[in-house]
């Protein structure tokens, strides 16, 4: 998985919109090996950014847990924590 898209599920509040579209278009920068595509794939591009967003949308809405909801801080701090231990050097 791309180290740029970030869990999205079971967070309080819920992931936006932008954070959605953000992770989609990451995903297809990946796929396609290209982050800026050229003029005659753009529309593909946009298309299939839009999508995937919309897909992982209802996948967000339609996924249960009984897990109590991750909190957004606690989150990012651990994740700072592992990334001075993995470039602590």
């Amino acid at each position: 998985m791309c180290r740029n898209i970030r869990p999205l599920n079971n967070f309080e509040p819920p992931a936006t919109r932008d954070e959605v579209t953000a992770a989609a278009l990451q995903y297809v920068r990946k796929v396609s090996g290209t982050t800026r595509p050229s003029q005659a794939n753009q529309e593909v591009f946009d298309r299939a950014v839009r999508e995937i967003a919309h897909l992982t949308q209802h996948l967000l809405d339609d996924l249960t847990t009984s897990a109590p909801p991750k909190n957004r801080e606690v989150e990012a701090a651990k994740a700072r924590a592992r990334a001075e231990l993995r470039y602590a050097r």
